[in-house]
């Protein structure tokens, strides 16, 4: 008898302990841009990215534990030719990532800093037509603190009739109010998100027994070190967030397209990269005790995509639009009158091109400013000939996800960046090359960049530090000390690539769209471009001679085995050549391709 109460005993106290346990799943997704079709439009090949691998993850998830949600924490619409033809082109159908988002079953979505780059119109469509909330508590109306979207959301999860409460708070980067088309964002007003959620967690707290804080934003500071990563414009507040800020128990992230899964002083902390590539998977066990929930175990990691095939049923329910947007994607945008084209990418880093002229000129039409720098990313990018071109041939001229950034950085610090592209080169025996380190383990072709709006020389052949023999401005000497305006791409002007000389810099400027979509825009809106080229730079092999006692213009000339008016277009400061001051530094040059 004693045993067999002992058993039911046991039994009851087993289904007690089941009873008053709950293991929730959480998915993360980020900065999705667009991305649905697991496709690089550029190539017209198969990528690991897209919601379609998405979807897969999801449902397999789900299989295995019914109490799992999925959030997104926002850039969801714009970044891609998918997104762009809707937007543009063809909105006949409702919004297609938000129909790929419903038919995977979100739960939630953060509005991002994208999300306002096409208008205030389509961003109303895509959060009327969504099976799931736009969270954002820090965005209101101007003039108010009256939130523009649903601050938060709260939602009950059931299992073996016990009941968990989840709290989802929306935050959202503040950079919109300073890159963001002011016509896209008229009548609203962006509050600091530290001071919102410091305001809401505590209220959520009396609701839910677990609270998500779903962040467009990522960290100003290393999560470990605590030491700055980037100049603290408000763009990124995560790390103060978690600082200033109790009882958040998840973090979920993004805008900066990092991977990151940790727990940082208890709170689990997730931002899965973009495009669809990675996913976050939280998982919180709870347990009752005294009547409330628990954590009692919690961790985090990021899943790859690559190893998940797309979702075969939401490929058929959205490939017509596919289909529609691969067909313009081969119709004509333009008609090139001269050559934008590469055979020779050696060659194409060696010396002015019509190609990244182009680019460069796009750039510097885009924003106002006089100054760009910009870069042939890889060996595949040739551009077009003369004849038609295509929307294809465009964005793939620029396959990688990146704005516009204007900087106001100091003529040293554009010396240093010419410095830091001229160690892309090596030179031996006169021979200029493409040093070792650039080639493997894997090209680093977009490390290296080519100006427009001013004048520069690179000897390929001085010490590493010392190769920039000349750079002007309107033929004057660039001066040092004084501050300009350039255009760069949104990763090389955070410091991407091994150039510290624009990190933290001041931002004047951001345009929210794709340089692709940019130069997309640019084609269309003229539809005959012409190749230009005004040869403002060159890189080849030189020094600096200084002018010894009794030396004329026509003795170093015959010194060199070169002519007088070489010299001259290379020293535009000489005003007196039959008799040039003993002292006198004169730049000995030879292009690599005259």
């Amino acid at each position: 008898m004693r045993r067999l109460l002992s058993l039911i005993f046991i039994f009851f106290f087993s289904t007690l302990v089941l009873a008053s346990s709950f293991q929730l799943t959480i998915l993360h997704t980020s900065d999705i841009h667009g991305n649905v079709f697991p496709i690089d439009y550029a190539t017209g090949e198969l990528a690991d990215v897209g919601l379609a691998r998405v979807s897969s993850f999801v449902n397999l998830v789900k299989s295995m534990n019914s109490n799992t949600i999925v959030i997104d924490t926002g850039d969801l619409i714009q970044g891609t030719p998918f997104s762009y033809y809707f937007a543009r082109i063809d909105d006949s159908t409702a919004n297609p990532v938000i129909r790929a988002m419903n038919i995977i079953g979100f739960t939630a979505s953060t509005i991002g800093s994208h999300e306002f780059s096409y208008g205030p119109k389509l961003l109303e469509e895509a959060v009327y037509c969504a099976e799931f909330p736009f969270l954002c508590a820090n965005i209101v109306f101007e003039g108010s603190e009256d939130p523009v979207f649903p601050p938060y959301e709260i939602l009950t999860l059931e299992s073996d009739d016990e009941k968990l409460r989840i709290a989802i708070l929306g935050l959202t980067s503040t950079i919109i109010k300073k890159w963001g088309d002011p016509e896209h964002i008229a009548g609203l007003s962006f509050l600091d998100p530290v001071c919102v959620a410091e305001k809401y967690l505590p209220l959520l707290r009396e609701e839910a027994d677990v609270i998500i804080l779903a962040y467009h934003g990522g960290f100003e500071r290393d999560l470990s070190t605590g030491e700055p990563t980037e100049d603290f414009s408000g763009g990124n507040v995560g790390y103060e967030i978690l600082e200033r800020v109790d009882g958040i128990d998840v973090m979920l992230t993004g805008h900066q397209h990092r991977t990151i899964s940790e727990i940082v002083d208890g709170v689990v902390v997730s931002q899965p990269s973009s495009r669809g590539s990675f996913v976050g998977r939280v998982e919180l066990g709870f347990e009752k005790r005294d009547g409330r929930w628990q954590i009692v175990d919690k961790s985090v990691n990021l899943v790859s995509m690559a190893a998940y095939d797309a979702d075969k049923a939401l490929l058929e329910i959205l490939g017509d639009f596919e289909n529609r947007v691969q067909s313009w994607l081969d119709q004509r945008a333009g008609f090139s009158i001269g050559d934008f084209y590469i055979g020779n990418h050696l060659e194409a880093r060696l010396r002015d091109n019509a190609l990244i002229e182009f680019i460069n000129r796009v750039q510097m039409e885009a924003t106002g400013v006089s100054i760009s720098c910009a870069s042939i990313l890889t060996e595949e990018i040739t551009g077009w000939k003369t004849g038609p071109i295509t929307i294809r041939d465009i964005i793939s001229v620029y396959p990688h996800s990146n704005t516009l950034k204007v900087l106001q950085v100091t003529g040293a610090d554009i010396k240093a960046a010419l410095e830091k592209s001229a160690e892309y080169f090596t030179c031996i025996d006169n021979e200029i090359a493409l040093k070792q380190s650039g080639l493997t383990p894997k090209p680093i072709h977009y490390e290296y960049d080519m100006w427009e709006g001013i004048e520069y020389i690179i000897a390929a052949d001085r010490p590493v530090g010392e190769r920039v023999l000349s750079i002007r401005r309107n033929g004057k000497p660039l001066e040092m000390n004084e501050t300009y305006k350039i255009v760069l791409n949104s990763y090389r002007a955070g410091g991407g690539g091994g150039y510290p000389m624009f990190e933290g810099r001041p931002v004047q400027k951001e345009i929210m769209l794709d340089i692709s979509e940019i130069m997309t825009d640019y084609v269309l809106h003229r539809y005959v471009i012409n190749a230009t080229v005004d040869n403002n730079w060159s890189v080849g092999t030189g020094f600096i001679h200084t002018i010894g006692w009794n030396e004329t213009l026509r003795s170093i000339a015959e010194m060199y085995g070169i002519s007088t008016s070489e010299i001259m277009e290379y020293n535009l400061d000489l005003t007196r050549v039959r008799s040039i001051p003993t002292g006198t530094e004169l730049i000995i040059y030879r292009p690599a391709i005259p």
